[in-house]
């Protein structure tokens, strides 16, 4: 059902949504009446249910300001509209330059979705909209104002008032109250929602369509957060499939969990028997002697409903489901999934997967994974719906240092989700930051609250694979037109707190840098380098991203003339000018966290020298083997103290001060790290390869520490 441009500007209404004051005219006689009563100029549209789409058909006349042109117009639009007309609409001319759109629009997996933007005949060619999940805060509201391009359009322009915000935050949160009281409502599109001379916003068109048979899609029953975290922590695992050759599945996940320290028992199952790796093999689950936590199966899709009953009976709880075949294969393993799920269901038995390659927990030294990766004890929870990217992230985290809460590849997800992993990273006091790669969620809405509930407490960093333009092609509204996988979910993400990257190596820089520092309080950054030229780079990434330099103070001028020599630039980025005293830069980084001016220091080049040192004393022993090789070593050995020192330093300063210290190492090889713990420390000493990976790691913590405040704040 579609309601008429002036049924929906009068439901508006009711909305305290402000509408442009209107009649409805049956001939042309009354409508040259309106406009006269109204006062010239005016417009005149074709009213009927049927005709959505009125500019493009010419029954839109703007600006007409004569009898005579009334009656023109009118002409024009009764012969275009023909048997669709229902009337013609007689409107007062506004006068106002700037258009915007706000709307409404129900996402079958997130439910319903604002949108605010730049509004007119051209708002979808520049598509610069603003999307939030309704129900809508006044927080809400008031970013979508300020995300779009055009927003300075909503401050004073070309002699016009600035927008009237609180009114244009009224439309939308009466928008969002509609979503909430009428489900049935499918689209709402108000364009253009035009900015009068004295700034009140006035929606000059309309259109409502409502869809009574919408129907509630079904999603799957959430799982218990502590049956989710028991799949982490099993005290004996079975292997069905087990096999003893290489290469196959039941010996690689086998071998890994044996070899990577695995403390609990330990069984496998093939119907052939003898023994593996000096197991024995059981024929069946039924003949192992003892209780067992989890299952990981590795035998073809089509065999393994038939172990569902056995399960039952010997009370294993938990499978995790290795096999592919399932729905990634079509509609013929949708079904035999769907028909797994419901015996597994039945018989109280949780799946992970199908089709993941594996979890860990290196907190217990637990690594059923598909490839041979050892990752350090950690705080960072890592869940990926693709197990190779998974897997590749657990070798890069091994590689730099960072330390792993739990890792699962989630598959499938056909009975455990990524929101009931969500909801377990909440509840676990070990998990400090949840890094997520995913591809798609199927229950929207509650992936949205989950994420939203957890952001508040733990960041969030989040990579998304399978970007999409989909959308609605078919949608009668701007609003639809303009929807997209990509942008509700982009907009789910900024409503949750959820830190987005694009690139896989920015999602362990981020987690990284949040599982190690504390967030800074504001954009201020103090920048301490070893050279100039990396000092620059670094200020010019630090404005790109949002960040402020800050100008030093005279009083922190003042106590770094009593370090650095005369001839110090006196300026931030604050070059340390070469000097070979180790103890210069840990005093002058302390000055910088002492110095109320800044929220966060960058420091360029002080880790790492010990490389180049190396590098000269192989050029001294080539060159000059009379040289004493111990004093070269002396050398080399007090380089390394140093950067121990230092690292320990800078942890010291952040848990003193509360505020992070980031850093790039002059040169780095395979041996170094990215993160440097310090046992006992709440944190821990980080530096990457590049400038850029530093300040944009900085930057999105402020990011999120603006998320957490104004969180608090509403």
């Amino acid at each position: 059902m579609v309601f008429t441009e002036f049924e929906s500007k009068q439901f508006l209404k009711q909305y305290a949504i402000p509408v442009i004051p209107e009649v409805i005219a049956t001939n042309l006689a009354e409508a040259v009446q309106a406009a006269q009563s109204f006062g010239y100029p005016v417009v005149l549209k074709g009213l009927g249910k049927t005709l959505l789409h009125k500019t493009e058909r010419g029954l839109v006349h703007l600006n007409l300001s004569t009898d005579k042109e009334v009656e023109i117009a009118g002409e024009a639009i009764v012969t275009e509209a023909g048997s669709e007309l229902e009337g013609i609409l007689v409107q007062p001319m506004l006068a106002g330059k700037r258009e915007f759109v706000a709307g409404l629009f129900r996402d079958r997996t997130f439910g319903p979705v604002i949108m605010f933007g730049l509004g007119g005949i051209l708002t979808e060619a520049l598509a610069d909209v603003s999307f939030r999940l309704a129900p809508l805060t006044f927080t809400d509201a008031h970013e979508m104002l300020d995300e779009i391009k055009a927003r300075k359009l909503l401050g004073p322009f070309r002699g016009e008032e600035p927008a009237d915000r609180e009114k244009l935050v009224a439309v939308l949160m009466g928008l969002s109250k509609i979503a909430e009281n009428f489900p049935q409502i499918r689209e709402i599109d108000i364009n253009p929602l035009i900015i009068a001379k004295n700034g009140a916003p006035l929606a000059v068109d309309a259109l409502i369509i409502q869809d009574p048979a919408i129907e509630e899609p079904m999603f799957l029953p959430p799982v218990d957060p502590n049956s989710v975290g028991s799949l982490f922590y099993p005290k004996s695992i079975a292997f069905v499939g087990a096999s003893g050759a290489m290469g196959k599945w039941g010996y690689t996940l086998l071998t890994n969990t044996i070899g990577g320290g695995y403390s609990g028992k330990i069984y496998m199952v093939n119907p052939k028997g003898g023994t593996i790796a000096g197991h024995p093999v059981y024929p069946s689950v039924a003949d192992i002697p003892d209780k067992v936590d989890v299952a990981v199966v590795t035998i073809p899709a089509e065999f393994v409903a038939e172990l569902i009953p056995q399960f039952q009976a010997k009370g294993i709880k938990s499978m995790l489901l290795i096999a592919s075949g399932f729905s990634e294969t079509g509609e013929a393993g949708k079904l035999k999934e769907i028909e797994l799920v419901q015996k597994a269901r039945a018989a109280g038995v949780y799946i992970i997967g199908p089709n993941t390659m594996g979890i860990c927990n290196p907190h217990i030294h637990f690594y059923c994974t598909g490839s041979h990766v050892r990752p350090l004890p950690g705080s960072i929870g890592v869940v990926a719906q693709s197990g190779n990217m998974g897997n590749q992230l657990l070798a890069f985290a091994e590689q730099q240092g960072i330390g792993i809460r739990g890792f699962c590849g989630s598959g499938n997800e056909a009975m455990i989700t990524i929101e009931d992993y969500l909801d377990a990273f909440e509840a676990d006091p070990l998990t400090e930051t949840v890094m997520l790669y995913i591809e798609s969620v199927k229950n929207g809405r509650r992936f949205f609250e989950s994420a939203k509930r957890l952001g508040r407490k733990k960041p969030i960093v989040l990579l998304k694979g399978g970007q999409t333009q989909a959308g609605n092609k078919a949608a009668a509204s701007h609003t639809g037109a303009m929807l997209s996988d990509t942008r509700v979910f982009n907009a789910a993400c900024r409503q949750a707190g959820i830190v987005r990257v694009d690139k896989p190596m920015d999602l362990l820089d981020l987690s990284a840098a949040f599982s190690s520092m504390p967030l800074p309080a504001g954009n201020r950054v103090a920048i301490m380098t070893l050279g100039g030229g990396w000092g620059v780079v670094a200020a010019d990434l630090c404005e790109l991203y949002g960040m402020e330099v800050a100008p030093l103070s005279k009083a922190i001028i003042e106590k770094i003339d009593q370090i650095l020599p005369p001839y110090w630039s006196r300026a931030n980025p604050i070059d340390l000018v070469g000097d070979n005293d180790m103890s210069i830069p840990m005093k002058i980084l302390e000055e910088l966290m002492k110095w109320d001016g800044c929220d966060a220091v960058i420091n360029l080049g002080i880790m790492g020298r010990r490389h180049m040192v190396e590098s000269l004393s192989n050029s001294i022993r080539k060159a000059d083997p009379s040289h004493d090789a111990s004093m070269l070593e002396k050398i080399k050995a007090g380089m390394l103290r140093f950067e121990d020192k230092y690292v320990r330093h800078i942890v010291a300063l952040m848990e003193k001060y509360h505020k992070p210290i980031i850093g790039v190492a002059m040169l780095k090889d395979e041996k170094d790290l990215t993160v440097y713990p310090i046992e006992n420390a709440p944190y821990k000493g980080v530096f990457f390869p590049a400038p850029e990976q530093a300040v944009h790691s900085i930057a999105r913590m402020y990011e999120y520490r603006k998320f957490i405040n104004r969180k608090q704040a509403g």
